[in-house]
């Protein structure tokens, strides 16, 4: 196996910390060009799509890849920013604000962001982190929830460009933070802070992307997190039962998904006389297309053509004070035992002389 350049190996370097956040990815436009190439890296994934490599990748790039680029850069265009994509910008806000959080508590920490698919890279980014002396880092993926299709992907991405690399970093991983007191203490807030802005609504819908049922039966935990998510955020708001509903989004191929399905919930609630609702997707610390588009601008319309009077979507967590407290937080607790004190520069140049002196003798 032929391994990648990397900085010479010093003796005595003192230990640098960074962060790595990770979240799934964007194209770089949204055009077909730029979708087909992003799709045909997301879609050919056998982490998201679990059918047999061959029989898949014939579907995948003898129709999909045809027909759907095109589709999909229209939906992009609709969210499409000056800043560029929304996932993209709100994910490097959200990297840049952990950085400083970190600096205001005193810790010396590295901070950079990567995402799964597209650009940047997760390997760019960790060649980059090691270029720049970092020996251990933590990987923490923007997905409360744990699931196959999303977290252990992120880890495949760390673990491939380890087979790559001599002198790998020490690792940790963030699997998940779906009951974390601090995050639903933000997801909360958001939801306070709309209300008092808006006033609220008859109905909260917690919406969260939906994976294949058959994940739940393989042993995914995905759905059981969702639902204690929900669970937590609803009583730290104070709703009784009949003010909320838990539903599953983005429903992709003719299998069975995680049920029930959003858009045809809010439907139905339109049509049994729910004139106002209020709708969070808790399981997007980003907002995106999944959120702006499919959420903000498709499920609005279907339930206002449905009868419903008031559709009113709450942001993700975004770059909201207090999910970059409880995101600084969850990432200190993972960052226990490490020194993240600043390296003293005269220590360190005494340390190396003596390894250099240590080397000479012997």
């Amino acid at each position: 196996m032929a391994f990648q350049k990397e900085p010479s190996f010093q003796h005595g370097q003192a230990a640098r910390t960074a962060v790595l956040y990770c979240n799934l990815g964007t194209p770089s436009a949204p055009t077909a060009p730029a979708l087909r190439k992003y799709l045909a890296e997301f879609l050919g994934d056998s982490r998201v799509v679990e059918i047999p490599k061959p029989i898949w990748l014939l579907i995948l790039h003898g129709i999909i890849l045809r027909v759907r680029p095109a589709k999909s850069a229209a939906k992009y265009a609709s969210i499409w920013t000056e800043q560029g994509s929304p996932l993209k910008a709100f994910t490097e806000q959200q990297s840049q604000s952990l950085g400083t959080a970190m600096q205001e508590r005193g810790h010396h920490v590295s901070v950079r962001y990567a995402m799964r698919y597209g650009q940047p890279s997760i390997p760019s980014q960790l060649s980059a982190l090691k270029a720049e002396g970092v020996q251990r880092v933590l990987i923490v993926p923007a997905y409360p929830q744990y699931s196959g299709t999303t977290t252990a992907s992120v880890f495949d991405a760390v673990y491939r460009w380890g087979l790559k690399t001599r002198l790998i970093p020490e690792m940790r991983f963030v699997n998940h933070y779906h009951d974390d007191p601090r995050y639903i203490a933000a997801l909360a807030q958001t939801v306070r802070e709309h209300w008092a802005a808006n006033g609220q609504s008859e109905q909260l819908v917690m919406s969260f992307h939906g994976v294949p049922e058959r994940t739940l039966h393989l042993g995914d935990p995905y759905h059981c997190e969702c639902m204690k998510t929900g669970r937590l955020l609803v009583e730290a708001l104070g709703l009784s039962q009949d003010q909320y509903k838990l539903t599953f989004q983005s429903r992709f191929g003719k299998a069975k998904w995680l049920e029930p399905y959003t858009e045809p919930t809010l439907v139905a609630m339109a049509q049994q006389g729910v004139k106002k609702v209020d709708v969070i997707c808790p399981g997007f610390t980003s907002d995106c297309l999944e959120t702006l588009e499919e959420i903000q601008q498709e499920a609005k319309e279907a339930y206002l053509h449905a009868g419903g009077e008031s559709f009113s979507y709450i942001p993700c967590l975004n770059n909201h004070a207090k999910w970059i407290d409880a995101l600084a937080d969850i990432s200190l607790d993972h960052m226990q035992a490490w020194d993240l004190s600043a390296p003293d520069a005269m220590a360190l140049a005494a340390s190396r002389e003596r390894a250099l002196g240590h080397g000479a003798k012997n």
